[in-house]
């Protein structure tokens, strides 16, 4: 299991997650989370030349 956490601990905390957000917004929750890391490995993947520019013209003031 991922970060050293058993099955009980998972049980646990998705427990916890549904009392606190109700079981009709975990899906919600999981797209969201699920979208988040796919831009982000996407961007570790292919970064874009935004920051380049910036750090350029930071570094000639």
């Amino acid at each position: 299991m991922p970060f050293g956490l058993g099955v009980p601990e998972i049980v646990i905390i998705g427990v916890v997650a549904i009392v606190v957000f109700g079981p009709k917004r975990i899906p919600e929750l999981g797209s969201a989370l699920g979208k988040t890391l796919r831009s982000f490995r996407e961007e570790m993947d292919n970064p874009s030349t935004e920051n380049d520019e910036y750090f350029e013209d930071d570094e000639q003031a």
